[in-house]
């Protein structure tokens, strides 16, 4: 259990942070960057359950701790040093991408085939996902540049991808299961 009797320690003053593993690196280390990120998909999901309910709100506060899980996980680097760690580290789950994966095709089952790319928008829990989708796409890429330097959970890296499916297609079933899906319309305006 995790107990914060004091919230700032002055430990980053200087421009470093912790990571999991205890070792310090610059707070604009790529692996602090990704974390950072996927910390911030956390708290857009957290705006958009403000305009959630029933199962759609559930599986919002699933993802948000995944999120944690996530982050815990990329905090934490040397995957072969698991084993040797003081507790067993955090890692994502290819059952936590399954589990994804099974949502999405549940929501996509009610959904007409797209016809049309469709713009950010419609309800505003559309709205928000779509801001869900973008940033978890950004905490996807950063996570996938880490991974050509550094050693990450490949279920990590997949999880952000079923994530922003799974943010797309919530945002379709929130817009009156596609009906109210705002179009493209290629060259409108030219």
């Amino acid at each position: 259990m995790v107990v914060l009797n004091k919230i700032y320690t002055k430990t980053g003053d200087a421009g470093e942070t912790a990571l999991g593993n205890g070792a310090r690196v610059a707070k604009h280390a790529l692996r602090v960057e990704a974390y950072g990120t996927v910390d911030e998909v956390n708290a857009t999901v957290g705006l958009a359950r403000l305009q959630a309910t029933g199962e759609t709100d559930a599986a919002l506060a699933r993802i948000q701790n995944d999120l944690f899980d996530l982050g815990a996980d990329l905090c934490r680097p040397d995957l072969a040093s698991d084993a040797e760690a003081e507790y067993t580290p955090l890692r994502v789950s290819d059952g936590q991408v399954a589990r994804l994966e099974s949502e999405i095709d549940g929501m996509n089952a009610v959904l007409e085939p797209l016809r049309s790319f469709i713009l950010p928008g419609g309800s505003a829990l559309a709205a928000h996902l779509h801001m869900c989708r973008t940033v978890a796409r950004r905490a996807e890429r950063l996570t996938v540049e880490l991974a050509t330097t550094e050693e990450v959970n490949p279920a990590a890296v997949t999880y952000l991808n079923r994530l922003s499916d799974w943010f797309f297609v919530a945002g379709r079933v929130s817009n009156d299961n596609g009906n109210d899906d705002v179009l493209w319309t290629p060259g409108a305006n030219r």
